[in-house]
């Protein structure tokens, strides 16, 4: 089949490599000028020229990134599948829009309110209770529109850093952990479920990610796959969504889902049987989904800014290196590493020489150092 791919970066990469296997090919439809994908076939187009010629190319389209337009995703909904629908990735890139669903659906959320000015922004925070996190309401990821209010008068600060014309306002969540469940439906409403991860993040950008997520309790698994279930029938989703939680002591909180594979799904290029990128090319495709269960224990580790050491990583024997052909930049994703062993205790050992040879990386602090 052939897929068309709206992004080039390094998840439209990852998902033909998953598809070609498959005897799939794959056009890229890149609208940023800077495609990164590095194979296919790669229609550059900035002022929306060439979308017929892309059209004309491809017999199904999937995207692998939620911030473009969402009038493209529904022009060509018309004339091709368009997996997951325009109307995923639309609730998905306003905060409001996606809390508001996750409420209706009966998916707890941190207490939140919208502010459009200042002295919104300052009456939220009092009426929250500080700490809150204010967000810009759409186009922020990685930490990137956001800041913390640790009182209301921090309010026109936060409003001019942010600098963004509509907020939304969250109590700070009391949280033990990040957690995440990535999840995956195909064409007929099938369904499958990956191992959950601990993830922990260093300046709003992922790190690492560990799964199955240690000291997991079972009715926590059983909530978080009751609330990503509801939310892909909801949406008659095909593809795979990734649903990131805060778990607290109550149980877990919603912080917001990505229409698309994910940063913390990483590990199961080599961690479950079958990768998060596979499953999608299969839902998108239309056959049957793979086995999703991990193969022991693994971690995914990002390589930012700077590839580091790569030659040394490459000779540790338990490290599997993906590579993004890009730059080296501050806070830019250049690659990961997933790390593999049959133990916790060995996999922390490990994750931390792997760490080693990145410079700038953070210690590992997650529920497995800590306990």
């Amino acid at each position: 089949m052939r897929i068309g791919v709206l992004g080039a970066g390094q998840l439209g990469r990852m998902l033909a490599l998953a598809g070609y296997p498959l005897a799939n090919d794959f056009v890229f439809y890149d609208m940023s000028g800077n495609p990164s994908a590095g194979l296919g076939e790669v229609i550059i187009d900035r002022n929306n020229e060439f979308l017929k010629d892309f059209l004309s190319r491809v017999d199904r389209v999937t995207y692998e990134f939620e911030h473009l337009p969402v009038e493209i995703a529904q022009i060509i909904a018309r004339e091709k599948p368009v997996y997951p629908s325009p109307r995923a990735l639309q609730v998905c890139q306003n905060r409001e829009a996606e809390k508001t669903l996750f409420g209706s659906l009966g998916i707890p959320t941190p207490e939140w309110r919208i502010a459009e000015n200042a002295e919104q922004l300052r009456r939220a925070a009092s009426e929250l209770g500080c700490p809150v996190v204010a967000k810009s309401n759409t186009e922020g990821y990685d930490g990137k529109g956001q800041a913390v209010l640790r009182s209301p008068e921090e309010a026109a600060e936060a409003w001019r850093s942010i600098s963004h014309d509509k907020l939304i306002v969250e109590k700070f969540v009391d949280f033990q952990r990040e957690v995440s469940i990535i999840a995956v439906r195909g064409e007929d409403g099938e369904l499958a479920f990956y191992p959950m991860a601990e993830n922990v993040h260093s300046e709003g950008i992922l790190r690492y990610s560990i799964a199955p997520a240690p000291g997991l309790r079972p009715e926590i698994r059983d909530d978080a796959e009751r609330y990503i279930r509801t939310l892909l029938n909801e949406l008659d989703y095909v593809g795979v969504l990734a649903l990131e939680l805060f778990e607290t002591a109550d149980g877990l909180v919603a912080n917001e889902m990505a229409p698309r594979v994910h940063n913390s799904g990483h590990w199961t290029m080599e961690g479950a049987v079958t990768s998060q990128f596979e499953n999608h090319i299969r839902a998108v495709t239309g056959m049957p989904l793979g086995d999703t269960s991990a193969r022991g224990v693994s971690c995914m580790v990002n390589i930012i800014g700077s590839h580091g050491d790569v030659r040394d990583i490459l000779r540790l024997p338990y490290t599997h290196l993906h590579l993004y052909n890009k730059l080296e930049r501050p806070g830019r994703k250049l690659g990961h590493i997933n790390v593999l062993a049959d133990s916790y205790e060995e996999l922390v050992w490990r994750v931390r020489n792997c760490a080693c040879f990145l410079p700038g990386a953070p210690e590992l602090d997650c529920s497995l150092t800590r306990s």
